[in-house]
């Protein structure tokens, strides 16, 4: 148990200071803000030279309060962990400001954008949030029904409106584009790189062709009992996750069986479990039932 709270709070340590880095590496060289509460405390430190990091922690003093009243005890002290672990990252890492890495507003937002993308979608993995627009969204969700993602995107708007007013159009624009990165990103992060491709067999010959799959593809097969609207004749479904270099050989097995199988290939954001996360193990049964049929099928 320990250790799984070790992994989880060291993961959420990562994600502040990549995201923190993010800030002071890219954003404040280039004159650009942040979206969120994070967007307003960089706002006073252009024009009075506040430190962010402190400033975060005062301004996400209610939030907590709030998280507290709305979600618990529990979803609060996991927002004060993250909120405190990344005003820290942020004051931390001012120093790399300094060294001035780059010299292109555009860069800047987009790299800015990746780098902070990246640290929260590891913070958000780690099932936790780094308070201010956040747990408000949470919030507006929970009482009036409203999008988490369309909320925060309306009052992350109302923050780069301010930048533009005050400064100038092009860091609203610069900083629109930033935070368009930065989303993606964390959505990529938090959903998973290890995209595979799942794919629906619907053949008479499903007996035949999932042995094959588990024996030469390594890939466990899953069957689906359904029926033809039109014929109302009993159908196998065979379910099936591979990765991306596995979608042609499945293919050339099903045509080999079957050449008007009915297939359907779809994107599978993140997979878990045996044969991907897990060590896969594929019974001895199988490749004797595999060997009954190339027996029988060499009868024909």
């Amino acid at each position: 148990m320990f250790t799984l709270h070790f992994k989880r709070y060291l993961q959420i340590f990562i994600g502040c200071l990549l995201s923190g880095a993010a800030v002071n590496i890219f954003l404040i060289p280039s004159q650009l803000l942040s979206s969120g509460i994070s967007g307003i405390a960089i706002i006073l430190y252009y024009m009075f030279s506040l430190p962010i990091g402190v400033q975060l922690i005062i301004y996400n003093l209610p939030i907590v309060y709030l998280a507290y009243r709305v979600f618990g005890r529990l979803y609060a002290i996991d927002t004060i962990i993250g909120m405190t672990l990344f005003s820290f990252s942020i004051d931390a890492t001012s120093f790399l400001g300094s060294y001035n890495f780059i010299d292109n507003r555009m860069l800047g937002s987009i790299f800015g954008g990746v780098l902070s993308g990246i640290g929260f979608g590891i913070i958000f993995r780690a099932d936790s949030n780094t308070g201010g627009l956040d747990v408000v969204g949470a919030v507006i969700k929970k009482f009036y029904s409203f999008d988490v993602g369309t909320a925060i995107f309306t009052l992350n708007l109302v923050v780069i409106f301010i930048g533009m007013v005050m400064f100038d159009i092009n860091t609203g624009l610069f900083t629109l584009i930033c935070t368009y990165v930065s989303a993606e990103m964390t959505n990529k992060v938090v959903a998973g790189f290890n995209r595979k491709k799942s794919i629906m067999i619907i053949s008479p010959r499903a007996e035949q062709i999932a042995p094959l799959i588990m024996q030469y593809l390594n890939r466990g097969v899953t069957f689906f009992r359904g029926e033809g609207a039109f014929t109302r004749q009993p159908k196998n479904i065979m379910f099936v996750v591979v990765s991306l270099t596995q979608v042609g050989k499945i293919k050339s097995i099903v045509h080999a069986l079957d050449p008007v199988a009915f297939m359907i290939v779809s994107d599978a954001s993140e997979v878990a479990g045996r044969g991907f996360t897990l060590k896969n193990i594929i019974p001895q049964e199988i490749i004797d039932r595999q060997n009954d049929y190339e027996d029988n099928d060499s009868q024909y």
